[in-house]
């Protein structure tokens, strides 16, 4: 079987126990990066065997590891932080295994969007996971497309794009479309911006963008009034908790 295991996007205490046991149990730990993983791994005295497994490979390492699955072992899939397939590798993997009728089991656990999402006071009935946008080619002709979407849209960005993509997300939707930008979720410096694209737009432009953000994005004539906050600046808090210290993504490297 193959099981598709979350890790915490930033706090270890997110770590599920039905995810430990399920690492303990394993023959064998796809990792998208086996030195990011072997920290968390060994928090919870985790020391199965780890393969590395991520984008630049898993186009070579994909029969390799259907065959071993198709031998009866158990692997579990996981990435640095949050769940395999969404933003990181895990698609091909799961597409493969349905086609040979191997059994894949997907955990239930953190993720970024999903808080962001519904911490925005954005309608989160209805919405659209975008990911990151294309960083060249089809990025206009995506935003494009998205000038009509009527549901709440979900992005992930970079501290190094985040006012580009703000000020293109301003030209495309305008700047009085109403927007909440969440970043280092579930860590020390966790904070939400909220207001309209422009007003959040000048915020990171006078604040140094840190940490890996998620930007949540209102649809077109949704018929709600912008959430605003007196000082966009204050909407942040301390956590005691024990914290990752590394980024969630390997998109900045």
């Amino acid at each position: 079987m193959l099981y598709i295991v979350p890790t915490p996007v930033g706090n270890m205490d997110d770590m599920t126990y039905r995810a430990v046991n399920v690492l303990k149990s394993v023959d064998l730990i796809l990792a998208e990066d086996t030195r990011t993983s072997s920290v968390l791994l060994s928090l919870y005295g985790i020391s199965n065997p780890l393969q590395s497994h991520h984008k630049f490979n898993e186009h070579q390492t994909l029969q390799s590891v259907v065959g071993r699955l198709k031998t009866g072992i158990d692997v579990a899939l996981i990435s640095d932080a949050g769940t395999p397939g969404i933003s990181d590798p895990g698609f091909l993997l799961v597409r493969e295994c349905i086609r040979e009728g191997i059994e894949v089991s997907c955990l239930p656990g953190a993720t970024a969007f999903v808080p962001a999402l519904v911490s925005s006071g954005l309608p989160c009935d209805k919405f659209c996971f975008e990911g990151f946008l294309p960083q060249k080619k089809g990025r206009q002709s995506r935003l494009e497309e998205l000038e009509e979407e009527s549901r709440t849209m979900i992005f992930y960005e970079s501290p190094r794009r985040i006012t580009k993509t703000l000020e293109q997300l301003k030209e495309h939707f305008g700047g009085d479309r109403n927007v909440s930008v969440c970043r280092e979720i579930s860590k020390i410096h966790e904070e939400s911006v909220r207001g309209s694209i422009s007003e959040v737009l000048d915020h990171f432009l006078s604040h140094e963008p840190k940490g890996e953000f998620v930007i949540i994005v209102a649809g077109k004539d949704n018929g709600e009034k912008p959430v605003k906050q007196k000082n966009a600046s204050k909407n942040k808090y301390k956590r005691q908790d024990t914290q990752i210290e590394e980024d969630m993504s390997a998109e900045d490297a």
